[in-house]
């Protein structure tokens, strides 16, 4: 999957002829390789929920491209069952993204009725398999309860076996372990290692939390007002991050590199951006502990300063 200059902006109308232009994603260019895990991190509200549905087409794109698998399909129209076989999402919150009505046979059998319609020989075993590949173990006892009767962990892994029956060559987790207890997010998260260790699927993890996409990604793309601020290999930028909001955000997290927190101690101040009405320039500025004249300016643009290690800051022009 590759993202290039992606743009997802909503329009909002006020009064009867003026309308408010809400820019969630400006820009924003990005490679997902096939094996590989980059963690989309920032604070609420910095469009990685909305980068992740635009990438697999829940949301048109207003302007860039999105290449799949050599295809160019962002304005691609017609049945898109091809792209919806190799490119799933997991939802944040597993109480409402299982319909209650449906069992959890009813909630695996839904995608291969839908995408294959009769081609797979025997759904049942297949449903089976994919169940004890999440660890809802015996299969048996899960086929046919329904939601309400599991647990919060239990409910993302129907979510995550869900999105893996169709076998998709591409996988957003948008914040899967946000709304589960602590003892099943580490599980959770050793199980998405092994889903892509085994089947080299590349994924999208979407996360606030820099402590888990340290131990979980290769690289990491840091996202502030819409737009990648930073990208790197996931070390590289935990260890040695370049960019005042980036310096911040490892701060503020529970101890994801102690060193760093030793290092760089950082306080993010002012109002989170507005989307609506971003300020000139760097969109970080006006928080920026180290701002300068040009910040209020020139919006910096993203360019790699160390191998592999990108950073849009004026302070490394």
């Amino acid at each position: 999957m590759e993202l290039s200059n992606l743009k997802t902006y909503y329009f909002l109308r006020k009064g009867l002829f003026k309308r408010l232009v809400v820019r969630a994603v400006d820009g924003v260019s990005l490679v997902f390789r096939e094996g590989e895990i980059v963690s989309i991190v920032g604070e609420s509200g910095c469009g990685k929920t909305t980068l992740g549905k635009t990438s697999v087409k829940l949301v048109e794109p207003y302007d860039g491209k999105i290449v799949f698998e050599g295809k160019d399909i962002t304005r691609m129209d017609g049945d898109l069952k091809w792209f919806r076989r190799r490119a799933q999402i997991i939802f944040q919150d597993p109480f409402q993204s299982l319909n209650p009505y449906h069992s959890i046979f009813d909630i695996l059998k839904e995608p291969l009725d839908n995408l294959f319609r009769g081609e797979v020989d025997d759904p049942t075993e297949k449903i089976m398999k994919t169940l004890e590949e999440v660890r809802l173990a015996p299969p048996e006892e899960f086929l046919y309860k329904y939601p309400h009767m599991l647990s919060g962990g239990q409910r993302q892994r129907v979510n995550i076996a869900r999105a893996l029956i169709v076998d998709p060559k591409f996988i957003v987790a948008d914040e899967p372990v946000s709304m589960i207890d602590a003892s099943s997010r580490a599980e959770i998260l050793t199980l998405f290692r092994e889903i892509q260790n085994r089947r080299r699927t590349a994924i999208m993890y979407i996360t606030h939390d820099i402590s888990t996409a340290k131990y979980f990604s290769d690289y990491i793309a840091v996202m502030y007002a819409g737009k990648v601020v930073e990208y790197g290999r996931t070390m590289e930028v935990i260890k040695n991050p370049l960019h005042p909001y980036t310096v911040g955000l490892i701060a503020s997290v529970p101890e994801p590199d102690p060193e760093n927190r030793k290092r760089f101690r950082p306080v993010i101040g002012g109002e989170p951006p507005n989307p609506i009405n971003p300020p000139p320039g760097c969109r970080f500025h006006p928080r920026c502990p180290k701002r300068f004249e040009p910040c209020d300016k020139i919006e910096p643009q993203l360019k790699e300063v160390e191998k592999g290690h990108f950073v849009a800051c004026h302070l490394y022009e």
